[in-house]
């Protein structure tokens, strides 16, 4: 629907409705089509959210998140992919007084936060082209050749670096470093990630955050023998 629509529905002003849904958007309820209409967004149907195995996977992970963010202070976080988008499962907050807050439940495009960016990265390049060329048709948008070949770039050092940085790609002020979670089976299956205020990122790094990051994703992945995630 349009915001003239949505306004007239819940009997507000336009400019409420205009607030109202762009918060929507923000937390991946909705999105808007090539018209600029507003349709159902990730966060409202992402598979892997409602099946058996994320809620393993949610506690099997969050005593390595709690350590995590023990360790570094900052924000520890969970995510899986679903398409293009990326929703974050579990979230332990940092002990800083200034801090990134609880993200559990948000979406978020993929190729932007750092976990998603991790995840895309053990993808096949060609399977990432063609998800994303899957889904500009789906919204109706031509596909943005230029901007993937960047993604694809980027993509291809995370390869090697083996972590994503998220550098205010997702949120003005906040950074974030992420790695890919893989299952028994060598499968990658969800994001780990801390998320730092902006102004504390190169300070964090410095100090040995990507080394914290990595040691805790080996924890993990011990942790995790046996598990094996379904298929979505």
């Amino acid at each position: 629907m349009r915001i003239s629509v949505a306004a007239r529905l819940l009997g507000v002003s336009v400019s409420t409705a205009h607030r109202l849904m762009a918060m929507l958007v923000y937390r991946g309820y909705a999105v808007q089509d090539a018209s600029r209409r507003y349709i159902p967004g990730p966060a409202l149907g992402l598979p892997p959210v409602g099946v058996p195995w994320t809620a393993e996977l949610r506690h099997r992970t969050y005593p390595h998140l709690e350590m995590l963010a023990g360790r570094l202070g900052e924000t520890a976080n969970l995510m899986v992919r679903a398409g293009t988008e990326v929703r974050f499962l579990a979230t332990v907050e940092g002990d800083h007084s200034v801090r990134v807050g609880d993200r559990q439940g948000v979406a978020l495009p993929a190729a932007a936060a750092s976990g998603g960016k991790a995840l895309l990265a053990t993808m096949d390049p060609a399977t990432v082209e063609q998800l994303y060329r899957h889904q500009a048709e789906l919204v109706g948008s031509p596909f943005d050749a230029r901007s993937h070949t960047r993604l694809a770039a980027e993509l291809a050092m995370i390869r090697i670096r083996g972590f994503a940085v998220n550098d205010q790609c997702t949120e003005e002020g906040v950074g974030a470093v992420g790695v890919a979670i893989r299952d028994s089976s060598g499968t990658a299956v969800a994001g780990m990630t801390v998320s730092v205020p902006r102004d504390r990122l190169r300070i964090a790094l410095d100090a040995g955050l990507v080394a914290e990051l990595m040691r805790s994703r080996i924890e993990l992945e011990a942790d995790l023998h046996g598990f094996v995630a379904a298929t979505w």
